[in-house]
């Protein structure tokens, strides 16, 4: 009977998580678009709340203010965006080039999607006057991108299809080298959402300048150096 009653309560206790994770789930749902839609400063619990469908008490069960309730927002976003960006880099073996071109594919298509751009204007309109929720945009986003991507690094390096370099310095340059010029131009309303042959183009041309700095060290190139040293 004993081991009968503890399964109930095991049972029990796990619905109970996952009523409680659909519930947070929801909250951060509805939070998403109120933030998109009037900002952080404009955002109300009150208006949360009803979106959801439930009482502003409701919320603070599971966050304790509206500052804490932005930032779980904020830290799952850039979740979402590191599963869509990252999702095929982590491919022993494969073509470097072919590794960093999906890479940098995905870097664009997510930073420069009208979701990912207004998420990093919301989040940059508050971060002066709440450095922790940029300090956790940041640690979330960029941060982890560059150290997963410095993962991969780390791993082609060893293998020899990139030279020694130090994978963290390596991977911001990468993703510099993609994103800088056209993420510029789109925050700045100087271009629309690029097409899909425009990014093409712009992730071609920073594999070349990556490769170029950090490509394995050929026989020609090494014949090139050792003429050029003369």
């Amino acid at each position: 009977m004993r081991d009968e009653n503890s399964g109930k309560r095991m049972a029990t206790e796990t619905r109970v998580r996952v009523d409680r994770d659909v519930r947070r789930e929801a909250i951060l749902d509805a939070a998403q678009d109120v933030f998109m839609e009037v900002g952080f400063a404009a955002a109300s619990m009150s208006t949360i709340a009803a979106r959801v469908g439930g009482s502003k008490g409701t919320l603070y069960n599971y966050f304790k203010s509206k500052e804490e309730l932005f930032e779980a927002y904020v830290r799952r976003h850039c979740a979402w965006q590191q599963e869509a960006i990252m999702a095929e880099f982590l491919t022993p073996g494969e073509d470097i080039r072919t590794v960093l071109l999906k890479l940098g594919r995905n870097l664009l298509r997510v930073v420069l999607s009208e979701v990912g751009l207004r998420n990093f204007i919301l989040v940059i309109s508050e971060a002066h006057r709440a450095p922790e929720i940029g300090r956790a945009f940041y640690e979330a986003g960029p941060a982890t991108g560059a150290e997963r991507m410095a993962e991969g690094i780390a791993q082609a390096t060893a293998d020899g299809r990139l030279r020694p370099c130090e994978p963290i310095k390596a991977a911001h340059q990468f993703i510099g080298l993609c994103q800088n010029r056209m993420l510029k131009a789109c925050l700045c309303n100087a271009m629309q959402t690029p097409t899909a042959e425009e990014i093409e183009a712009e992730v071609a041309a920073a594999v070349e300048s990556f490769m170029a700095a950090f490509g394995p060290v050929t026989a020609e190139i090494r014949e090139t150096r050792t003429l050029a040293r003369g």
